[in-house]
């Protein structure tokens, strides 16, 4: 970046001397800003008039021009410097305010630029937001539009599978107990007997018998088989 850029845009740089940092106190902390290599001092103030010719800083209030002085000191670590235009011992102009933080000068913003950057951030929020909206967008002649999540979708059943089913409180289960007592003792379950038509068994004592009787049967000698009759001759 070129150096009349960082003039431009003074708000996006910062300077510090390392060498004087632990040495810094409100009586020349004036001093330090009035470095050389500091890009934020002006070279054509009263400051440098005024050093030049070796007076005081008492003989600001009696010039007319740019200067800087210490608005404010919280020693060690912070130091506020203002630049204003003189216009007469009574009236000055404030142009701009510079904080020391721990020996970095910064540049402070001022409201028309803090207000410019919060709505370029708002702005910027908002595009970025549509843009992404945008990408979920789909179209078909038949079905017109709609949005179409799928990455989303994607993560919440993972997040789904992941989640373990949390068990049940005590207080979960008498209640789910309560109600299972109240249920039965207002619809009580009914039960129906069923009547199953048996025949009657023989008695054993006459199963017995006819076992028996077949086996006697079957001990009995059979008859002898007689042979056929003899043929007689016919007489005429």
């Amino acid at each position: 970046m070129a150096a009349g850029d960082f003039r431009d845009n003074l708000l996006g740089i910062s300077w510090v001397d390392s060498g004087l940092v632990p040495i810094l106190n409100p009586g020349n902390v004036l001093d330090y800003f009035s470095e050389r290599s500091n890009p934020f001092y002006d070279r054509t103030c009263n400051n440098e008039v005024v050093k030049m010719q070796r007076l005081t800083l008492e003989h600001l209030n009696q010039m007319v021009g740019v200067e800087y002085i210490l608005l404010h000191a919280q020693e060690p670590i912070l130091y506020i410097i203002r630049k204003q235009q003189r216009h007469s011992p009574t009236q000055v102009v404030p142009l701009a305010d510079y904080y020391i933080i721990a020996g970095v000068v910064y540049q402070a913003p001022d409201l028309g630029t803090v207000i410019s950057s919060r709505v370029l951030s708002a702005v910027h929020g908002i595009q970025s937001a549509f843009d992404e909206a945008m990408s979920y967008c789909r179209y078909h002649p038949s079905k017109g539009y709609w949005w179409h999540f799928k990455d989303q979708e994607e993560r919440d059943n993972k997040s789904r599978s992941k989640k373990k089913e949390e068990p049940s409180s005590l207080f979960q289960r008498q209640r789910v107990d309560t109600l299972l007592v109240d249920l039965r003792s207002k619809f009580p379950p009914t039960f129906y007997q069923v009547h199953v038509k048996k025949e009657p068994e023989p008695p054993t004592e006459a199963v017995k018998q006819e076992e028996r009787e077949p086996a006697t049967k079957s001990s009995a000698p059979a008859p002898p088989s007689k042979p056929p009759p003899e043929k007689r001759a016919r007489l005429q």
